[in-house]
């Protein structure tokens, strides 16, 4: 347990201002999260230093097909989420608390612990598996530790989180992997107990930052997979996000509370053209399918990096495509 950022008093409670949802807790309530709490009037994270899980992961697997791709990356992961997504993969150690295990005294894993498990064969770190955004200050001090020694910072979150603490974490975090999760308020209200707004705010601020960003986007049958309002959520992604930021199209499978049967991939493939009338970069996860594999010159169509599963040939060695010279948007 660790003091944490962004609280503030109202009366007696607590507001926790980290994200969208503004908790308001009395002494010895925990937020939404469950890891974030009022303990003896002191806004805590209960989750510091307590990682469910520390793996050595391709960086396509986040999915990040444009930052250090063909590179590994150390992977970590905590307890907690600020979202109740009925199909999380991850539940037992974003939604089920009777799973989270917080260690105490010796069982932290420092940041600096973290630190020591680099070495030049990896890009770096990963915050991923639950949202990183509930482990603010573990995240923010182990990206401060990763980027001072040169490594770099892969955040993989839904992008539910309030202006201030982002900003303070965009020296840091070089590439975003947020999680669209549907076109409409209704659809997130429904799914995630959230909203879309927020989410869409973040995403314009990390574009502005300057910050590598990358989006998925799980179609679940019936849900979010219609095509009119898929259009108009491509519209302003081109428009606000711009066309050549990456958008990965995943599929579906049941999942958590979730039993509707998986996405067809006839369903993917029809989004996956629809996208590509509006974006450069487009993809297809979660699927055996050769379209949307691959990275191609948005301007000759060359292949310039080829995919089987998480590996990746990559055939160039700066972000220029070697047939037309057009520039690629990769970050190596």
């Amino acid at each position: 347990m660790r003091e944490g950022r962004f609280f503030e008093k109202r009366g007696e409670a607590l507001v926790c201002r980290l994200c969208p949802r503004h908790c308001v807790l009395k002494e010895g309530e925990t937020g939404f999260c469950g890891v974030r709490a009022n303990r003896g009037g002191t806004g805590v994270s209960l989750n510091y230093g307590s990682l469910s899980a520390v793996h050595i992961d391709p960086m396509e697997k986040k999915p990040l097909y444009h930052f250090k791709p063909g590179k590994e990356i150390l992977s970590l992961g905590s307890y907690g989420c600020n979202l109740t997504c009925l199909h999380c993969q991850n539940h037992y150690i974003a939604q089920d608390r009777k799973n989270f295990t917080f260690a105490d005294g010796n069982g932290i894993i420092t940041p600096a612990m973290i630190l020591e498990k680099l070495d030049r064969t990896l890009a770096g770190v990963a915050y991923t598996y639950n949202e990183p955004v509930v482990w603010f200050e573990y995240v923010k001090e182990c990206a401060e530790l990763v980027s001072g020694k040169g490594y770099a910072n892969v955040m993989v979150t839904n992008g539910y989180i309030e202006a201030e603490p982002l900003e303070e974490l965009f020296p840091h975090i070089h590439a975003f992997s947020v999680d669209l999760k549907g076109y409409s308020g209704e659809f997130y209200r429904l799914v995630s107990q959230a909203k879309l707004t927020p989410v869409k705010e973040t995403l314009e601020r990390i574009v502005r930052s300057g910050r590598h960003l990358e989006v998925e986007y799980l179609v679940i049958p019936g849900m979010n997979d219609e095509r009119e309002p898929f259009e108009e959520i491509m519209g302003w992604y081109a428009q606000t996000l711009g066309p050549r930021v990456p958008l990965h199209i995943n599929r579906y499978f049941p999942q958590n509370r979730m039993e509707r049967p998986a996405t067809p991939v006839e369903t993917l493939l029809r989004l996956h053209e629809i996208a590509r009338t509006y974006l450069d970069y487009v993809y297809i996860g979660n699927a055996d399918v050769a379209e949307g594999r691959d990275t191609l010159c948005p301007s000759c169509g060359e292949v310039l990096i080829e995919r089987a599963g998480y590996r990746s040939l990559v055939r160039l060695g700066d972000p220029v495509c070697p047939r037309c010279g057009a520039t690629c948007d990769i970050l190596f």
